[in-house]
């Protein structure tokens, strides 16, 4: 069996893309006789979300959330173990034969960190939006703020062979795009997010914090920092080590502790824990634990959250103060939009709304991506030869 091996490589600083036009409908046509599928693809570090429809409808056939790992199975399995012998499998059935898989994460930080497994994610993703192979496959995916042409470069090799053309824009002006209600434009007590807001799109490798102002963003409009819910667990772990030693909790039940109960703020105490070590219940104190780990994100977003709102013009960035908007996995964490939206104001920001972008936030950067596959123009389609 071949061994796979992960290398992180570091995201640079992008050229300025091209202004985006949002308001024309891509062009309806058949390449041949094969029919096109436009995708909306949200490739995350943890989970990544998948829309897909025809170009001539607001339909979505297609709508999946699926884990980002990559399982390859060990070798002298018994047959019959994994159903039709399968040697590669992805996402929730990865997950539940990880006893007889080796088991890779194709992306870290954000970005393609194992370019072989990140191309068998991809290939199994397009059997998902299209199992009959036929199709021309057009599909938006969302980059990192600020990821450099290696970074994109790794996901058109990947791409190639599996979609036909692809655009690649920034994560967060795609969420912004997603969450944009697009029933309530025109409306004169509606504000578009897409107009004039700061988005801050923590995921599980990085938080980027983008300026959104009705076109793709430029590097000067965007901050990505390599901090985000990886980096929180690792926190959590290595504290833990410290303060139970030989606990044997997994990364993954870390995870999931933290999801439960991570808050900024104060430190919370006591924040009881009940948790199987070797077996057995044990009732862990884990308030200052969390509480710390969580703090220290909300200490290096807000830094670049208030050099984002100083390149803003004088003349937006009233409005933008009203329209900071946290999406990703960390919106989840309690408290988070409070205390941000009270530093700025004990910092003399004036009148600062910071606001979560609500439960659906898994979905919105791809909801967004879909969007702007459907309003691409012919010549912004960049062709992937296999």
């Amino acid at each position: 069996m071949t061994t796979i091996t992960t290398e992180q490589k570091p995201a640079t600083v992008a050229s300025r893309p091209a202004p985006a036009v949002l308001d024309r409908p891509a062009e309806m046509r058949r390449v041949g006789d094969r029919k096109r599928i436009l995708v909306g693809f949200d490739l995350g570090t943890n989970a990544s979300c998948v829309l897909a429809g025809a170009p001539d409808t607001k339909d979505i056939t297609v709508s999946k959330i699926i884990p980002t790992i990559v399982g390859y199975a060990r070798e002298g399995l018994v047959d019959g173990i994994i159903a039709n012998n399968a040697t590669t499998l992805i996402g929730e059935e990865a997950l539940n034969h990880r006893l007889q898989l080796k088991m890779i994460a194709p992306l870290e930080d954000g970005i393609i960190a194992d370019l072989s497994s990140a191309r068998d994610f991809i290939h199994r993703v397009r059997a998902v939006i299209d199992p009959s192979g036929a199709a021309e496959i057009r599909a938006v995916i969302g980059m990192p703020a600020n990821a450099g042409e290696e970074a994109r470069e790794d996901i058109r090799s990947c791409a190639a062979g599996v979609f036909d053309r692809v655009l690649l824009i920034p994560e967060p002006f795609l969420a912004a795009l997603g969450f944009r209600d697009d029933t309530r434009l025109g409306q004169p007590n509606y504000v578009d997010p897409v107009t004039n807001s700061l988005f801050i799109d923590i995921g599980g490798g990085t938080s980027d914090l983008c300026l959104i102002q009705g076109f793709f963003p430029t590097a000067e409009d965007q901050i990505s920092l390599p901090f985000a819910g990886d980096a929180i667990d690792k926190v959590i772990e290595d504290e833990l080590q410290r303060t139970y030693p030989n606990n044997g909790l997994s990364r993954a039940t870390i995870r999931q502790i933290k999801e439960e109960f991570s808050y900024v703020g104060p430190i919370r105490k006591p924040l009881d824990v009940k948790v199987l070590i070797g077996g057995k219940s044990h009732t862990l104190e884990l308030g200052e634990v969390i509480g710390r780990a969580c703090n220290r994100l909300l200490d290096k977003i807000y830094p670049a959250l208030t050099m984002l709102i100083a390149r803003a013009s004088s003349e937006s960035v009233a409005q933008l103060l009203q329209n900071i908007v946290v999406t990703g996995g960390g919106s989840c964490i309690r408290g988070f939009d409070t205390v941000l939206q009270q530093k700025l104001a004990a910092d003399g920001f004036e009148a600062p709304k910071v606001r979560l972008a609500g439960p659906d936030y898994k979905r919105f950067v791809a909801v967004g991506a879909l969007k702007a596959a459907r309003s691409a123009r012919e010549d912004q389609w960049q062709h992937l030869l296999s």
